[in-house]
C-alpha cells in the first residue's frame, strides 16, 4: 500500500542530514532535524525547516536515544524518519519502534536488520543462501579467552587471523594475527574497544585473505518482491580498516565477475526480503574469488560514486520505496557510465598516527570546479568536536575515465582553502597523484606499501616561502593599524637598519626570517638563505610578490599567532613564535601530553616505574578508538597528572618520564 510522507525527521547530523535534506526538498518533503548541543550552529540544522535540540552532546545522550527521536517525530507530526547511517540506522528495535508509533522508517524491515545485526548469524544466513564465505569461530565470553580453547579455534581457522566485532563496524574490534604469541592479547583489546562502541564485547576470528580488495555491491529492494544490484564500489584504500578513497566501478573487475558479485549480491539481499538500500561488502583475493563479508543494512558513506556513475538519486528511491511505490525504472535498467571517486576529508592528524583532531575551522571553502561534488557537514567557523567522528566532508569527482576524475579532485582538494585543524587533504592528494594508485594496483594493504610519509611532500621549499609571506602579511597588518603613518612598511628607515626578524614553528622545525626595506627594495632572508623578493602588493590578506623570478599571489589568514598561507605552492600552517613567552607555558622536559580530547581508560604504570622506550604509559579513548601514550625514550616515570575517567584536552599534561639517573 502506497503511503505519503509529507514531514521526514532526519535521525542523524552532518553531511549525511545535510544530504537527505537536498533531496527531501526536491521532492517537496519537508524535513526536521536533530541537533546536540555540539551541533546548535552545524549547517543542516539551518538546511532543515524545522529542528528540535536533543539536550547533551554524547551521542548516548541524543542521537542513540531512540525515545527521543521518536518524540521528536510526533511533537513535529513527522510522517517518516530517516536513520542515515551510524547510530540507529542498523538498530532492528528502532525500526520496530518506528512501526509501533505509525512512523515510516526509511529502511529495511526490523527483521531483515536483526539477521544482519549479528556477523556470525550473518555468515550463517549467506552460506545457505549459497554466497561465498570464510570459515571462522566465535569469541563471546572471557571463558573462551581460555589459552587452550583460543589457540584451537584458531588453529582450526589457520593463520593470518582477522579478529572482528561481531556487532558494528568501521574498523572499530578489528585486529590482525599473525601468530600464536599476540593472539591473546589482540582478541582481548578487540573485545574492549568493541564493548566500548557497540555495548557487545563479542568478536569473531576468521579467516585473513592476503593482499584483498575490498569489493562492495549496492542493492536495492522494494515491499513487491524486486532486489536489483546497481554495480560495484571499490573500497580497498583504507587507513584502521576505515575507508578513506572509494570509487566506482573497480578496476578489478570485468563485465564477468560483475554479473558474478551482483548475481551473489541480489542473492543476499532475496534471502533478506530485502527494502531499501543496502550494500554487500565482499573481500576480494587476488585470484578474483570473492567471499562475503557482510551486508550493510543502510545507505553508504561512499553512496554518492554509485550516484554520479549511474545518474540514480539513491536517497530519492529510498523515499519511493519506503512510500511503498516500485523501484523506479531507471533502477531496473541502469547502467555506468564513467567513473566517480570520492575521499573522505578527515580532520586527522597523520604523522601522529591518524589521530582524531579537533578545533575551529578557521576557513574552509572548496573550489567550484567542474566534475566535483561536495557533501559536506561543516563550513567556515564550524567546531569540529570530539563527539562525534572526524570526517569534514566527502569531495567527489567525476570524469569520463578514471585518470580524469583522479586529476579533477586532486585539484579540487588542492585548491580547497582549510585552516584551523589538522587534516588528511595532503596525504589525499599524494594519493590521487601516486603511480600505482593511479594504475589501479590497489589492495587494503595499499598505505602499509605507501607509507604516508612518503605520499605527502616534504614541502620545505614552499614552507620558506610561505613564512616570508606571513612575516610580510604580518608587518602589513600591523602597520595598517597603527594610528601613525599606517601605510609604511615595518623597519621602514630613509638610512639602511638592522633587519626586521620573525621566527615561525613547523611542525617541529624553526624557521627564521630577517627583512628589510633598503631605501625601498626589500631585503629577505629565510634560515640565513638570501630569497630575491620584489613586493608588488601586500595586506594581512593578500601577498603578491615576484620571488626568485616567479610572480605568485598568497593568501594568508591569520588567527591570533597562527598563519595559513595558501599558493600555487600549496597550503602551509605556520605559528609565530612569541618573543616574551609566558613562563608558565613551558613544558617540563620527558612530558607526555595529549595527541587530542578524550577520556582516560587505562593507566598502564605506577609512579616511579622504570619504563623502556615504547613502554605503554596511558590510553586514551577518542570518537571509539584507543589510543595508547607510549614512552618516548628510556626512563623512570616521574609523575602521573590523571586518572582513569578523566576527561582530558589536547596538548594537557599526562605523565611525566624522566631520565633514570640510577644508569
Amino acid at each position: 500500500m502506497t503511503k505519503v510522507i509529507g514531514k521526514l525527521l532526519i535521525a542523524n547530523r552532518g553531511e549525511i542530514a545535510a544530504r537527505i535534506i537536498r533531496t527531501a526538498r526536491e521532492m517537496d518533503i519537508a524535513t526536521v532535524a536533530l541537533y546536540s548541543d555540539a551541533d546548535r550552529d552545524a549547517p543542516y540544522v539551518r538546511a532543515a525547516d524545522e529542528s528540535v535540540h536533543l539536550a547533551g552532546t554524547a551521542p548516548a545522550d541524543t542521537y542513540l536515544r531512540a525515545d527521543l527521536v521518536l518524540a521528536a517525530a510526533a511533537r513535529t507530526a513527522a510522517d517518516a524518519v530517516h536513520p542515515g547511517y551510524g547510530f540507529l540506522s542498523e538498530n532492528a528495535d528502532f525500526a520496530s519502534a518506528c512501526a509501533d508509533a505509525g512512523v515510516v522508517f526509511v529502511g529495511p524491515s526490523p527483521a531483515a536488520i536483526r539477521a544482519m545485526g549479528s556477523k556470525i548469524a550473518a555468515k550463517e544466513l549467506m552460506a545457505s543462501a549459497g554466497v561465498p564465505v570464510l570459515p571462522g569461530a566465535t569469541v563471546e565470553s572471557d571463558v573462551d579467552l581460555d589459552t587452550e580453547r583460543l589457540s584451537a579455534a584458531a588453529n582450526a581457522v589457520g593463520y593470518p587471523i582477522l579478529v572482528k566485532a561481531a556487532y558494528g563496524g568501521g574498523g572499530r574490534g578489528m585486529r590482525i594475527v599473525a601468530g600464536a604469541d599476540s593472539l591473546l592479547e589482540a582478541v582481548a583489546s578487540a573485545r574492549r574497544e568493541a564493548a566500548l562502541a557497540f555495548g557487545d564485547g563479542t568478536v569473531f576470528l576468521e579467516k585473513f585473505v592476503q593482499s584483498p580488495r575490498h569489493i562492495e555491491v549496492q542493492i536495492f529492494g522494494d515491499s513487491h518482491g524486486t532486489v536489483v544490484h546497481l554495480g560495484e564500489r571499490e573500497c580497498s584504500i583504507q587507513r584502521r580498516y576505515q575507508k578513506i578513497i572509494e570509487e566506482a566501478p573497480s578496476t578489478a573487475v570485468d563485465a564477468a565477475l560483475r554479473e558474478e558479485l551482483g548475481r551473489a549480491a541480489v542473492a543476499a539481499g532475496k534471502a533478506l526480503a530485502y527494502e531499501g538500500a543496502g550494500t554487500v561488502e565482499f573481500v576480494m583475493a587476488p585470484d578474483g574469488q570473492f567471499y562475503f563479508l557482510e551486508v550493510n543494512t543502510r545507505l553508504q558513506v561512499e553512496h554518492p560514486v554509485t550516484e554520479m556513475v549511474t545518474g540514480i538519486d539513491l536517497v530519492r528511491a529510498q523515499l519511493l520505496v519506503a512510500a511503498g511505490q516500485p523501484l523506479p525504472n531507471d533502477m531496473l535498467n541502469a547502467s555506468a557510465h564513467g567513473h566517480a571517486v570520492e575521499v573522505r576529508l578527515y580532520a586527522e592528524n597523520v604523522a601522529a598516527g591518524f589521530v582524531p583532531a579537533s578545533g575551529t575551522l578557521k576557513t574552509l571553502e572548496f573550489p567550484d570546479l567542474p566534475g566535483i561534488r561536495v557533501d559536506a557537514g561543516f563550513e567556515s567557523g564550524s567546531v569540529v568536536s570530539t563527539f562525534y567522528d572526524p570526517m569534514l566532508a566527502k569531495v567527489i569527482g567525476f570524469g569520463h575515465t578514471r585518470d580524469e576524475a583522479c586529476a579533477r579532485l586532486a585539484r579540487a582538494l588542492a585548491e580547497t582553502r582549510l585552516h584551523g585543524v589538522a587534516t588528511n587533504r595532503d596525504l589525499l592528494i599524494g594519493i590521487l597523484r601516486e603511480p600505482e594508485f593511479r594504475a589501479g594496483n590497489i589492495d587494503t594493504g595499499y598505505l602499509e606499501r605507501h607509507q604516508p610519509a612518503t605520499l605527502i611532500p616534504a614541502g620545505s621549499d614552499s614552507v620558506a616561502v610561505h613564512a616570508l609571506v606571513a612575516a610580510l602579511a604580518g608587518q602589513a597588518e600591523r602597520r595598517a593599524a597603527a594610528v601613525v603613518l599606517p601605510g609604511l612598511p615595518s623597519g621602514f628607515r630613509t638610512l639602511v637598519s638592522a633587519d626586521q626578524r620573525v621566527s615561525f614553528t613547523w611542525g617541529d622545525s624553526t624557521i627564521d626570517v630577517a627583512y628589510r626595506f633598503d631605501r625601498g627594495d626589500l631585503v629577505a632572508s629565510v634560515g640565513g638563505t638570501d630569497i630575491a623578493i620584489r613586493l608588488i602588493e601586500a595586506s594581512g590578506r593578500l601577498v603578491d610578490a615576484e620571488i626568485d623570478g616567479i610572480r605568485r599571489r598568497f593568501n594568508v589568514v591569520r588567527d591570533g599567532l597562527d598563519y595559513f598561507v595558501d599558493s600555487a605552492l600549496g597550503s602551509t600552517a605556520l605559528r609565530e613564535i612569541e618573543r616574551f613567552p609566558d613562563p608558565a607555558k613551558i613544558t617540563e622536559a620527558g612530558s607526555l601530553v595529549a595527541p587530542m580530547p578524550g577520556a582516560v581508560v587505562r593507566i598502564e604504570v605506577i609512579q616511579g616505574s622504570r619504563v623502556a622506550a615504547g613502554t605503554p604509559i596511558i590510553v586514551l579513548e577518542a570518537m571509539k578508538m584507543e589510543h595508547t601514550v607510549r614512552a618516548p625514550a628510556d626512563g623512570v616515570v616521574a609523575s602521573i597528572a590523571v586518572a582513569a575517567g578523566d576527561q582530558v584536552e589536547s596538548g594537557q599534561i599526562l605523565a611525566v618520564v624522566s631520565a633514570d639517573e640510577s644508569k
